[in-house]
């Protein structure tokens, strides 16, 4: 089961303010830049991913279903920020790894030991943009 929706709320209004500072160059860190399914506003959201070859793999603590999710699968991509370098990516897919293979040691111990969120969003780089 992810981390309730609660917790998702109060790390939007604390946590999140702090981590996207840290998110776009720390290792491990990513910003994904997407745009709201009904408004059309961008939203920047930190999360955890990591680069597999020639896509990212990105931890869904909070589910398939958090609104951040949803918006990248209905436009088919977005941007994503990592190690100070902005990326098109496309081809979102959501998937399910009770094991969290395609994480580091710490990540999945946290994935599967603790918030037991076994669900990951993997997405294609499609371009590198320039800054």
């Amino acid at each position: 089961m992810p981390a309730p929706r609660w917790i998702a709320r109060v790390n939007r209004i604390g946590l999140n303010r702090i981590t996207r500072f840290i998110a776009p160059w720390a290792p491990g860190w990513a910003v994904v830049i997407h745009r709201g399914r009904k408004s059309g506003r961008t939203f920047r959201t930190p999360l955890w991913a990591f680069r597999r070859d020639d896509r990212y793999v990105i931890a869904l603590t909070y589910g398939p279903e958090s609104d951040w999710v949803r918006n990248v699968l209905a436009a088919s991509g977005c941007q994503l920020e990592s190690r100070r370098r902005r990326y098109e990516v496309d081809n979102p897919r959501v998937y399910r790894d009770e094991t969290a293979a395609e994480m580091p040691s710490f990540i999945r111990f946290m994935l599967c030991q603790v918030l037991a969120a076994p669900d990951f969003l993997s997405v294609e780089i499609r371009r590198e943009l320039k800054r």
